[in-house]
C-alpha cells in the first residue's frame, strides 16, 4: 500500500470515528437525563474512573457537574446523587419512585432478582414484610434479642481473655462473635469459635467484600459484558457465593426434617411453614429460590457490614487513647463493673453513643450505598429517569456533607454532642441509607454495636505498639466497600 493511499485510510477511520462520536454525544445529549461527562462508545465514561478508586471519581465528577448528574457504565445510564439534600429528596421525598433495587453485576448471576435485598415489585413486598414481622417476633428491637447479644459479648469477653494480651488480629474473632447473633436468629443457634469449618466459611463474606472494591471489582460493574471473559480475582465471586449457598441450603434440609410448624425455631421455620401454607397460590413468592437467597442476604447483612464497623472503630480508638479513656470513664459511672451493659444505658451514655455514630459516619462501610432504580418515568430537579435507570445515591458524600458536618473529614464525636453534652442527632446520619430500601436489619446493627463495643472497653483496654496516623485510619474510599487496614492490637485486662 503506497502512502497516498494509507494517508486516505487513516483519514476515513478518522472522518467515520469522528461521525460515530457526534452521533453518540447527540443521542445521549438528546435526552433531559441529569448532565454529565460525554461517554464514549463501549466503555461509556471509563475514562473518568481512576484505576481503583471509583469512590473517590464519583465523587471528584460530581464536584464539577453537581448534586446530581450522568454517567455511563459501557452503554448505560447510571444517575449519580450527592450530597444530603439531593440524596433526601430522591429516597425521601420522591421515596416511592426511586424504591427499586438496582442491579450489581457482580452479584447478579447469583441473585437475579431473588431475595430481600435484590428483588423488586410485589417479590420484594412480600419478602420485605414478611422478613421485618418475622425478626421482630424473634426479638429484633425487644428484649430477647438484647439477650443473644449480651450472652454473646459475654462468650467474647472470654476468648478475649484467652489471648494473654497477646496482640493480634481482631478480624476472626470479630465476624465470628457478630454472626453468632445473626445465626441465632436465622438458623436458630450459634457457633463455637473452635468451629474452624464455620470461621472458614464466613470469612468469605471479608474475601467477596475485598473483591467488590478492588480495581477488578469495579470495573466488573462498569464494563460487565468485558469483564465477565477477562481472568482476574472478580471471577471467584460467584464460587464463593456458591459455597455459601451451599451452606444455607444444608440448613434449610435440616429445619426440613425436623420441622414442627406449631413452634418455630428459627427464620428459616418460619419460612418453611409459610411456603407450606401458600403452597396452592401462584401469587406468592415463598419458594425454595427466595428462601436461600433472602437467608444469604440476612447472613451477609448481618455479619460483615457490623464487624468491620467495629474493626474501624478499634483502630480509630487505639489512634484516639483519649477517647477511649473518656469512653471507659463513662461506662465505670453509668455501668460499673458488676453487671452487663444493657441497651437502656445507652440514652445514659451520650458520649458512647456519639462516638459510635462518629465511627459509623467517619468509617462509611458501604459509601456507594447498593444501587436503587427508579420504578417508572420519574421527574427529578427538572429532569427526566426514565423507568429501570439505575440511581447510586452516595452515601459517602451524605455522611461527609460540610453543610451537615463542620470537620466532615476527621474523626470527631462533637459532630453528635451538642454543646451541654448531651446526645445530638442528625438528618444526615444514613450508614444504613433511608427510604423505603433502608437495612433491614439496622435496628440489630445498632443494638450489637453498642452492645459489643460497650462490653469489650467495660473489660478491656485496647493498645497497640503500632503507632497509627490519620491516613492509616481513613477509610480507603475505593469501591463497594470501605474495609479497614491489617492491624494487631492487644486486649488488656482493666484493673478497676
Amino acid at each position: 500500500m503506497d502512502l497516498t493511499a494509507l494517508g486516505t485510510l487513516i483519514l476515513a477511520i478518522l472522518i467515520s470515528c469522528l461521525v460515530v462520536y457526534s452521533t453518540w454525544d447527540k443521542l445521549y445529549r438528546g435526552r433531559n437525563l441529569p448532565p454529565g461527562p460525554t461517554p464514549l462508545p463501549l466503555v461509556g465514561n471509563l475514562l473518568q474512573i481512576k484505576r481503583g478508586e471509583m469512590v473517590k471519581s464519583l465523587m471528584e465528577v460530581g464536584a464539577r457537574y453537581g448534586p446530581v448528574y450522568t454517567l455511563y457504565f459501557g452503554h448505560r445510564p447510571i444517575v449519580i446523587l450527592n450530597g444530603y439534600t439531593a440524596v433526601k429528596e430522591a429516597l425521601v421525598d420522591q421515596g416511592e419512585e426511586f424504591s427499586g433495587r438496582g442491579r450489581m453485576h457482580s452479584v447478579d448471576k447469583i441473585f437475579d432478582g431473588f431475595g430481600v435485598v435484590f428483588s423488586n415489585g410485589e417479590r420484594w413486598k412480600q419478602l420485605r414484610r414478611f422478613s421485618l414481622t418475622t425478626l421482630r417476633n424473634f426479638g429484633m428491637g425487644k428484649r430477647s434479642i438484647e439477650e443473644r447479644i449480651q450472652e454473646e459479648a459475654q462468650c467474647l469477653i472470654k476468648e478475649l481473655h484467652n489471648f494473654k494480651q497477646k496482640p493480634v488480629d481482631p478480624r476472626n474473632i470479630l465476624v465470628q462473635a457478630i454472626s453468632n447473633v445473626i445465626c441465632s436468629v436465622v438458623f436458630g443457634n450459634r457457633f463455637e469459635y473452635e468451629d474452624l469449618k464455620f470461621l472458614k466459611l464466613i470469612n468469605l463474606f471479608n474475601e467477596t467484600f475485598l473483591i467488590l472494591s478492588s480495581t477488578c471489582g469495579q470495573l466488573q460493574e462498569i464494563i460487565p459484558r468485558i469483564m465477565d471473559y477477562v481472568p482476574g480475582p472478580h471471577q471467584r465471586i460467584n464460587p464463593i457465593m456458591e459455597r455459601l449457598l451451599v451452606f444455607v441450603s444444608e440448613r434449610v434440609k435440616m429445619n426440613q426434617a425436623s420441622l414442627d410448624p406449631s413452634s418455630p425455631r428459627d427464620y428459616i421455620d418460619c419460612f418453611i411453614t409459610k411456603m407450606q401454607q401458600d403452597n396452592e397460590d401462584p401469587a406468592s413468592e415463598f419458594n425454595m429460590r427466595n428462601l436461600l437467597l433472602t437467608v444469604l442476604n440476612l447472613f451477609f447483612a448481618g455479619t460483615e457490614t457490623v464487624s468491620t464497623t467495629l474493626r474501624h472503630g478499634f483502630l480509630i480508638l487505639l489512634k484516639y487513647p483519649e477517647i477511649q479513656d473518656k469512653l471507659q470513664k463513662e461506662i465505670d459511672s453509668v455501668i460499673g463493673q458488676n453487671r452487663s451493659p444493657s441497651i437502656e444505658d445507652r440514652s445514659k451514655m451520650p458520649y458512647m453513643d456519639a462516638v459510635i455514630h462518629e465511627i459509623q459516619r467517619f468509617s462509611d462501610v458501604i459509601p456507594m450505598n447498593v444501587p436503587h432504580t427508579v420504578i417508572r418515568d420519574t421527574t427529578f430537579r427538572g429532569f427526566t429517569i426514565p423507568k429501570g435507570t439505575d440511581v447510586f445515591p452516595l452515601l459517602c458524600t451524605v455522611l461527609r456533607d460540610p453543610s451537615q458536618f463542620s470537620t466532615p473529614d476527621k474523626f470527631n464525636p462533637c459532630h453528635f454532642l451538642d454543646e451541654s453534652g448531651s446526645f445530638k442527632k442528625s438528618d444526615a446520619f444514613m450508614p444504613f441509607s433511608i427510604g423505603k430500601r433502608i437495612c433491614l436489619v439496622e435496628g440489630l446493627a445498632r443494638m450489637e454495636l453498642f452492645l459489643f463495643l460497650t462490653t469489650i472497653l467495660q473489660n478491656f483496654t485496647l493498645v497497640s505498639e503500632t503507632k497509627f496516623t490519620e491516613e492509616d485510619i481513613a477509610p480507603r474510599m475505593t469501591g463497594f466497600a470501605n474495609v479497614p487496614i491489617d492491624y494487631k492490637l492487644s486486649f488488656i485486662p482493666r484493673l478497676v
